[in-house]
């Protein structure tokens, strides 16, 4: 696969401002336990380049699914059997996916490449609840044909990187500084993210910070809980904003990514004074302009607890 497919990043990030995105189908060979052959999913921000699998070195003492580091262009990446950590046994790693996740840059291994398919997040739905483990956060319908459609299985990147290389990517999960974050008696911060290491990270900074807090899975149940709550207010004859102080969510959501999400309580007479930061993995200067187009209030990096706090009091403060 050609690294330049990979471009154009400013077309990928307009669609998500119409709730479409960029699915990278691979292959990662036979399950162990069933011979089957599935397909697998990242979303392409996420992902750097793909390459024919360069010279790896191994290191004495790598963690376990780490096969040693590999150089790409001068920069030295830990390179990770995907294959191996999803219980899978490929037909040989051809083709290495430099990713970038929370600031970190990694690569997987992988059998192959298929293809790149763009989808509606609405033919993305939640794993949650479904027998296909703790490393999968949903399931993408890559065919339009509902009953014999292809599927994807979409990894949870947040929980496999923090399994595999938790030296990295779990010795920033305390606070590290003091943080004053008031908002009004009886309010709660409404977050939407559909990784569950994700949720557990953002409730343990929000508890950190006396903040209490209601939690959403996909952008679709943020938004649903939000109506639910503006009717309640109403009928109370009270704003909005006396029951909802914020609204965190993440970008990449089954149903209805962050970017939606935003621009609709931005567009909605009973929502749009609720300040919204968009929390994600997917870093970089086009996200954080998009994020602006659809008039969030904020724009934080996953995850460093003293940025999310940092970003939290900011816009409360500024409210």
């Amino acid at each position: 696969m050609n690294a330049s497919t990979l471009q154009n990043v400013d077309e990928r990030t307009q669609l998500a401002g119409t709730n479409k995105f960029e699915l990278l189908v691979f292959r990662l060979g036979a399950d162990a336990a069933l011979g089957s052959q599935e397909l697998f999913g990242i979303n392409v921000f996420k992902v750097r380049e793909a390459l024919v699998m360069p010279k790896i070195t191994p290191m004495p003492g790598a963690p376990e699914h780490v096969l040693g580091v590999a150089n790409i262009r001068g920069q030295i990446l830990p390179v990770i059997d995907l294959p191996n950590v999803v219980g899978c046994k490929a037909n040989g790693l051809n083709i290495l996916l430099v990713t970038e996740y929370e600031r970190s840059v990694q690569g997987f291994a992988v059998e192959d490449v298929e293809e790149i398919v763009r989808l509606d997040w609405s033919r993305v739905l939640s794993a949650e609840g479904a027998a296909v483990g703790g490393l999968v956060t949903s399931l993408a319908r890559l065919d339009e044909d509902e009953e014999k459609a292809r599927l994807a299985l979409v990894l949870d990147v947040e929980h496999i990187l923090r399994q595999v290389l938790p030296s990295r990517f779990k010795s920033g999960d305390e606070l590290g500084q003091q943080h004053h974050v008031e908002i009004p008696a009886g309010s709660v911060i409404l977050y939407a993210d559909d990784s569950a290491v994700a949720r557990s990270q953002i409730e343990k900074t929000l508890r950190s910070l006396g903040l209490p807090f209601i939690g959403s899975k996909t952008g679709k149940e943020a938004w649903e809980r939000l109506q639910q709550l503006a009717k309640d207010a109403r009928a109370e004859g009270r704003a909005i904003t006396d029951k909802v102080a914020m609204v965190l969510t993440d970008l990449e959501m089954p149903e209805m990514d962050g970017f939606t999400l935003t621009r609709r309580i931005k567009e909605n007479e009973n929502l749009r004074a609720l300040p919204v930061i968009i929390h994600s993995s997917l870093s970089g200067s086009a996200n954080e302009a998009h994020a602006r187009s659809v008039d969030a209030d904020g724009y934080v990096a996953k995850f460093l607890p003293d940025d999310l706090a940092r970003s939290i009091a900011n816009v409360i403060h500024r409210r």
